[in-house]
């Protein structure tokens, strides 16, 4: 928990520091999910998301996410997070993503991979097209001091079509931060990386304080059924 006492300063490191933590530890969830070979083919979507639940328990304990925990292969993999689709079996020659939001002491982790299995090349370049366009979405943000959400939006779109594909979702990001995160009551989407939020990203939220962003790239082929995920922080390195 954030220690409000501390001076402005010495309270954003807090908060900065929480969430770098609880982003580091996601990723050692993800790292361990691959090395015990819970991907793996022949089980369904939510056989491997309660194997990852109980991963996720045994680790750190944790038993809350601030939103559902998606698995998703195959044609399920072009789906956006508000859809819920049919589960399917992971196929030996298969794609598949994972986007989790583990609560660690309060502090939420919003954490994002693409997995393949076996070796075709359209899948190799999605999963690695899609870790690509987070870097290069996160130097922009970067570069662009008074950048608003919309604009982040329009470059992540811009980002799919130069590397061939179509972006996959209506939101590239959202806010994060000490569990439940910051809502904007009658104006929810300035939540989002979105292409009707003009909200500058660097500006302060009610409580005076610096808003933490996630961006999420999601980039599609519809024509093969094929889609790709990536996501963590963007204004924490």
């Amino acid at each position: 928990m954030s220690d409000s006492t501390l001076p402005a300063d010495a309270l954003e490191e807090q908060r900065v520091n929480e969430l770098r933590i609880a982003q580091n530890k996601a990723e050692g969830l993800f790292r361990a999910i691959e090395e015990r070979g819970l991907i793996r083919a022949g089980i369904g979507e939510g056989r491997l998301n309660e194997d990852i639940y109980e991963l996720a328990r045994e680790m750190y304990g944790i038993t809350s996410y601030w939103h559902k925990r998606i698995v998703r292969a195959g044609r399920n993999t072009l789906a956006p997070y508000a859809e819920n689709p049919p589960d399917l079996v992971i196929g030996e020659d298969d794609i598949l993503f994972l986007d989790l939001g583990p609560v660690f002491e309060d502090w939420e982790a919003d954490f994002g991979r693409t997995f393949v299995l076996g070796s075709d090349p359209l899948k190799l370049k999605l999963r690695d097209d899609v870790g690509t366009a987070f870097a290069e979405g996160k130097r922009y943000f970067h570069q662009t001091p008074n950048i608003t959400a919309s604009q982040l939006f329009a470059h992540a779109v811009s980002l799919a079509q130069n590397l061939g594909w179509e972006f996959g979702g209506p939101i590239a990001g959202h806010l994060i931060g000490q569990f439940p995160h910051e809502k904007i009551a009658g104006d929810k989407v300035t939540l989002y990386v979105h292409p009707d939020s003009h909200l500058l990203m660097r500006s302060l939220n009610e409580k005076g304080e610096k808003r933490h962003w996630i961006l999420e790239i999601h980039f599609v082929d519809r024509k093969h059924g094929i889609g790709g995920f990536f996501e963590e922080l963007l204004t924490v390195s």
